[in-house]
């Protein structure tokens, strides 16, 4: 018999359905008094209007009316608890997890001391408009040249033209640090000739050992040059993978598409792979700050100490103020 609902946590006042249930089924102890889908909640003690509703121990928003249990739980009768710019208090509760003794992986060692998990060569365009032809270039060198690299990829973008100071600034050191990144091999750097993000400023800040450079205006076949680039590249990116510890390695994680399971499958293994490799030393690096609009207190409770807490508050809070600023609600 499978399972039909999962409470997190003992203190949570709502369980998820792990199926489409009916009214009148029984689970968990409570009786359905509506149909509810699958990957929706059901309550599973009574909650008052007005009271927090808890789910991973954690309040996810407020009755808007009472609930009793079996209840089918979602925005007809709860309201996100979310708000702007809020006051917390440092509150640690988390231990840190035990140091990681298992293995570590194998890696592409730099000549500046970081490590790849991969070999690739990457195209970059300086500007948007020369994003196709990254594209081009980068789809027939990795058909011409498979087996010898672990690929060959372009980073195809909208941005570089017309763009101005800060706007500018953050462009150029977005791809500057896509070309100094240690899962390339070898860099192409693709420009256009005409473009705000000039590939002169951009080579300033780029210290790849293995790089090429291509003008599209100053070409007289542009991809077949681009081809050319690349295969010199391939060349130069020739290495060999090593043993290396976890504590070299940094792994990035994203929000990629929630449902109504992913706080029970793919987050908490997402998290335990993190507390696994900064347990041994290594890096985690958490982007898209509005997705944890909500369970901020929960990553603040893990702050190391005081001064990462304020930071987390600080970062929270300016993403929050600027939602509200532009006439934006928090939580949509």
């Amino acid at each position: 018999m499978t399972i039909a609902l999962f409470r997190i946590d003992p203190r949570d006042s709502v369980a998820t359905t792990l199926r489409d249930m009916k009214t009148g089924e029984t689970a968990l102890g409570v009786t359905l008094s509506a149909d509810v889908p699958k990957g929706h909640k059901v309550a599973m003690t009574p909650v008052t209007a007005g009271e927090p509703v808890l789910k991973f121990g954690f309040p996810i928003g407020r009755a808007t009316q009472a609930i009793a249990p079996g209840e089918h739980v979602h925005t007809h009768n709860v309201r996100t608890a979310l708000e702007g710019s809020g006051s917390y208090r440092y509150a640690p509760s988390h231990e840190p997890a035990a140091a990681f003794h298992g293995p570590g992986f194998l890696g592409y060692r730099r000549a500046d001391g970081r490590v790849g998990t991969r070999n690739e060569i990457w195209v970059i365009p300086t500007v948007g408009c020369v994003g196709r032809t990254a594209q081009k270039i980068a789809e027939r060198a990795a058909r011409l040249h498979e087996g010898q690299i672990d690929g060959v990829h372009a980073f195809a973008h909208p941005f570089g033209c017309s763009q101005l100071g800060d706007d500018l600034d953050g462009t150029r050191a977005i791809l500057t640090a896509l070309a100094n990144h240690p899962n390339a091999g070898g860099v192409l750097i693709v420009g256009l000739g005409c473009e705000s993000n000039q590939m002169n400023r951009m080579l300033e800040g780029i210290t790849h050992p293995n790089i090429r450079t291509l003008g599209a205006q100053m070409a007289s076949d542009e991809v077949e040059e681009g081809l050319a680039l690349v295969e010199a590249l391939i060349e130069g990116a020739q290495a060999t993978r090593t043993p290396v510890p976890l504590s070299e390695l940094v792994l990035g994680v994203k929000c990629g598409g929630s449902d109504g399971f992913s706080g029970l499958t793919a987050n908490p293994l997402v998290g335990r792979m993190s507390d696994a490799v900064t347990a041994a030393g290594g890096t985690a690096i958490l982007t898209e700050i509005p997705e944890i609009f909500g369970a901020e207190q929960l990553l603040m409770a893990r702050a190391e100490n005081q001064a990462v807490f304020g930071g987390i508050v600080e970062l929270v809070n300016g993403f929050k103020r600027y939602f509200t600023d532009h006439g934006e609600a928090v939580s949509e």
